[in-house]
């Protein structure tokens, strides 16, 4: 088989449809209040599931609240986020935000304030939005992924990628989510709250649940960097 020669696995269509989940996906900012079925959350894990891994160690652990649950992981997170509380994330969080990194974030962040009715410059605006990260953006269900504190930097890796291919896997079945590292910042109270035993550090949070269609907060697309700034192609 030539490298020209599709793998005879693929079917017509597969390509065109996960383009067309990746393109439709976005970070859902307002859901429902109505749970998706569980058979619908196992048919999405069991996707997920599939993710390659280093040594395929697979380190993700998955830890789901629903309803009181739910509620009280809710409470507790928006009680320590409004007191200011100490930070105590697992993971390092990005140092700083340099060129290109800090222009897509302000971006990012003057589309959602945008879309919100957000003036620029209100200061408790912007703190009451970030304060809806803790309330879960009224998502009906949060997974919290976590890693083993001895894999190391590559288990957050392929953390990472459970986290993209369990929003992929919900998409398809026409189910909204959001990752959330803001919640990480007091993996304390994630452990004691979810249960999760020491050494197991929290990589992020999925709420997740159907979105909220006419909901502002979700009417905007956030844009993506070309090939040519993304990719370098050495051929000689």
């Amino acid at each position: 088989m030539t490298d020209a020669q599709p793998l005879a696995t693929v079917r017509e269509g597969d390509a065109a449809a996960f383009d067309r989940i990746m393109s439709a996906r976005h970070s859902c900012r307002a859901f429902r209040p109505d749970p998706v079925p569980r058979a619908t959350i196992e048919a999405i894990l069991t996707t997920a599931q599939k993710t390659a891994s280093w040594n395929n160690t697979q380190p993700w652990q998955v830890t789901i609240a629903s309803g009181a649950a739910r509620d009280r992981f809710r409470a507790a997170m928006v009680e320590r986020a409004s007191s200011g509380g100490a930070h105590a994330s697992d993971l390092p969080f990005p140092r700083d935000y340099l060129g290109v990194y800090l222009d897509r974030r302000r971006a990012c962040g003057f589309q959602l304030y945008g879309a919100v009715g957000i003036a620029r410059g209100d200061k408790d605006a912007y703190r009451r939005q970030t304060l809806r990260n803790f309330e879960l953006f009224d998502a009906p269900h949060i997974a919290i992924v976590t890693t083993d504190e001895v894999i190391g930097v590559y288990g957050a890796v392929d953390c990472g990628a459970y986290v993209s291919n369990f929003m992929s896997a919900a998409q398809a079945h026409g189910v909204g989510t959001i990752a959330q590292a803001a919640l990480a910042v007091h993996a304390d109270l994630v452990r004691e709250l979810m249960g999760i035993p020491e050494g197991r550090q929290v990589v992020c949070g999925i709420s997740f649940g159907f979105a909220d269609t006419d909901a502002p907060v979700n009417s905007y697309r956030t844009p993506r960097a070309s090939l040519e700034e993304a990719v370098r192609w050495l051929e000689e």
